[in-house]
């Protein structure tokens, strides 16, 4: 890609953007610009360059979103108290799912903190709820799943969608689950095992071609022009 052509592109979606976000009341101009990333009370969400956060998203406080994660539409990621928010490599938080944590003066029983932990290749589906849980590595949690405070899922997991995991419960790995309250189903399968990963790569997939459709303008080109300063070769085009 030529330079021109980059800047032109650049310049176009920077002028949709502003299109979008700008409406008219009156003959005044105001913007009414939703910001999928809030700081709250000093503590800014940190994402990577490859973190996918939707337009729609709310993403707020301590939340740390490793690389390849992704937030998708109408998610809320919330933690508006002093307990934090962990969203591992190549795991998802898909649409309307809500993940946060217990108020700041809440306490376990088991004296561990009340913070959330998503692991590496996770899949959390579509209208589920997370509250102060620990979800291990590799895991499918199905549509409308609600996983309260202080529940363990251990890796290598599925849960079916409607599963309802009460306070301090414990799902053992290699395990599907389903059911309110939520109950040993069988011992997955060695192709459902290996579909774990697939899964949460192909959501990873999904999420780049959206990445690249709405990314905005913004400070990237600062992020350049330090390395060019500091004489690392930049190679564009």
């Amino acid at each position: 890609m030529s330079t021109s052509t980059a800047i032109k592109s650049v310049v176009g979606k920077a002028l949709r953007e502003t299109g979008v976000a700008l409406k008219k009341q009156g003959g005044v101009e105001f913007f009414t610009r939703h910001r999928p990333i809030m700081q709250f009370y000093g503590a800014k969400p940190f994402k990577t360059n490859d973190t996918f956060i939707a337009p729609s998203a709310s993403v707020i406080g301590k939340v740390t979103n490793w690389d390849q994660s992704s937030i998708w539409y109408g998610a809320v990621v919330r933690a508006d108290s002093e307990h934090s928010i962990e969203i591992g490599f190549t795991s998802n938080v898909q649409d309307g799912a809500v993940v946060t944590t217990l108020p700041e003066s809440a306490t376990l029983e088991t004296g561990f903190p009340p913070k959330t932990h998503i692991g590496h290749y996770v899949s959390v589906g579509a209208g589920s709820v997370l509250v102060s849980c620990r979800i291990d590595d590799l895991v499918v949690i199905g549509d409308k799943c609600t996983i309260l405070e202080g529940s363990l899922v251990e890796s290598h997991t599925m849960l079916e969608p409607g599963t309802v995991v009460l306070p301090f419960t414990r799902v053992p790995s290699g395990q599907k689950w389903g059911g309110n309250p939520a109950q040993y189903i069988s011992d997955l399968t060695i192709e459902e095992n290996e579909s774990i990963k697939g899964k949460a790569e192909k959501i990873f997939e999904q999420s780049w071609e959206h990445l690249r459709e709405f990314l905005p303008v913004g400070s990237t080109y600062m992020h350049l022009e330090e390395l060019e300063r500091k004489g690392v070769e930049v190679q564009q085009g």
